[in-house]
């Protein structure tokens, strides 16, 4: 059985994956940035740890063979392939208060991420609280040697995907980033597709 969920633009989305059931997140057009967290769908206190992640995988990276790793220590999704190379784990997601930082005033009433996430976890029973460091599919953030993050140039092209397995059953919720002011989406926020299959 196949289910096929088109997200536009700037719009959050949440879907259950049941463990052994393969979730697929297309980049439909290239260079857009797909902010992701994932719950236990039977206990959402436990909710996917990027520390956790990077610590297991010794990588800054989510890539092909990636174990995303909870919160409690647990595998929660595999992932099993991957046509883009690398994943951010480590930017978070935007907010209307770090665009003001970063871009000055007259973006404050911009839709963020943040925001995505609460209104999506909200349909669940959650609050920002619940809001935990995600995983920016395909958003491209190169780390210097000195530490030191920057936001480039996305580096997916049309039709890109990353797919995963869950472990366990798992909620996963995303936010498909509006961000504007950076090159995460090459500045122009396009539809994505999720596939869960199996």
């Amino acid at each position: 059985m196949e289910q096929i969920h088109d997200i536009p633009a700037n719009r959050p989305w949440s879907g259950l994956v049941k463990a052994g059931q393969t979730i697929r997140i297309i980049d439909s057009y290239g260079q857009q940035a797909i902010d992701t967290i994932f719950y236990n769908a039977q206990d959402v206190s436990e909710r996917y740890s990027s520390q956790d992640t990077m610590r297991a995988q010794n990588a800054a990276y989510i890539t092909t063979g990636t174990k995303l790793i909870s919160s409690e220590g647990r595998v929660m999704l595999t992932v099993t392939a991957d046509t883009s190379g690398r994943h951010d784990t480590n930017a978070g997601c935007c907010s209307c208060e770090s665009n003001t930082v970063r871009f000055g005033h007259d973006t404050r009433y911009l839709h963020a991420c943040r925001e995505n996430f609460i209104l999506e976890l909200a349909r669940h029973g959650m609050t920002k609280r619940d809001i935990v460091p995600n995983i920016n599919f395909f958003m491209n953030v190169p780390i210097s040697p000195s530490g030191a993050m920057t936001i480039a140039d996305g580096i997916s092209s049309p039709g890109d995907h990353v797919e995963m397995r869950a472990e366990m059953d798992v909620l996963c919720v995303i936010s498909n980033c509006p961000q504007i002011n950076n090159p995460c989406n090459g500045f122009d926020p396009t539809p994505i597709r999720v596939i869960i299959t199996g």
